[in-house]
């Protein structure tokens, strides 16, 4: 875990908050990843999260309000279930869409959402958020159609508030904070 006090006052961090995966969880995905999708670059094992909110680059001093944020929501989260409904491809991105039947996830992505924007470190994007897997990037859609990775409903292992780095390579995600689940 990374500290606040590791960064330059006046540095700029390109921040997102999300939902962590358990080893297993990743590790399933992982084989699936390798086995079924071609046609672009697999994300890194270490990369894959359901994002709750993109934050963009952000002063660093903003760091702790937005780790407040994400405590406070998280600590009320009720327990959340996910479940991979559909594989979908965007524009440049193939995802595994994930099923939130008991609606948990979107009510703990409306909360952190709206703290955020009362902070005025954040707005909502038009469209409604979409709880998912980025699991395939691409330059030109590959139009593929796997089946889905054989993983039972599974819970988020926490939340965790994420720099971005981009490289030459893609991205690569680090941990600043990470929270636990309405105290679990």
């Amino acid at each position: 875990m990374t500290s606040a006090g590791s960064v330059q006052a006046d540095e700029r961090l390109r921040l997102f908050c999300g939902l962590g995966l358990a080893d297993d969880v990743v590790a399933r995905l992982e084989a699936w990843q390798v086995e079924e999708l071609r046609g672009g670059r697999i994300v890194p094992p270490g990369n894959l999260h359901v994002t709750l909110a993109f934050l963009g680059h952000r002063p660093s001093a903003e760091l702790e309000p937005i780790a407040d944020a994400l405590r406070a929501a998280a600590a009320s989260a009720q327990p959340i279930e996910l479940e991979v409904e559909r594989y979908r491809e965007g524009r440049s991105v193939g995802m595994l869409v994930l099923r939130d039947e008991a609606g948990a996830a979107k009510q703990l992505a409306d909360d952190l959402q709206a703290r955020l924007e009362a902070l005025g470190v954040y707005r909502r994007e038009p469209r409604a958020w979409l709880p998912h897997v980025t699991v395939l990037r691409f330059r030109e859609r590959p139009h593929l159609r796997p089946p889905l990775p054989r993983l039972a409903r599974f819970a988020p292992s926490g939340a965790a508030v994420y720099l971005s780095r981009l490289r030459p390579g893609g991205a690569e995600y680090v941990v600043l904070e990470s929270v636990r689940l309405g105290g679990t």
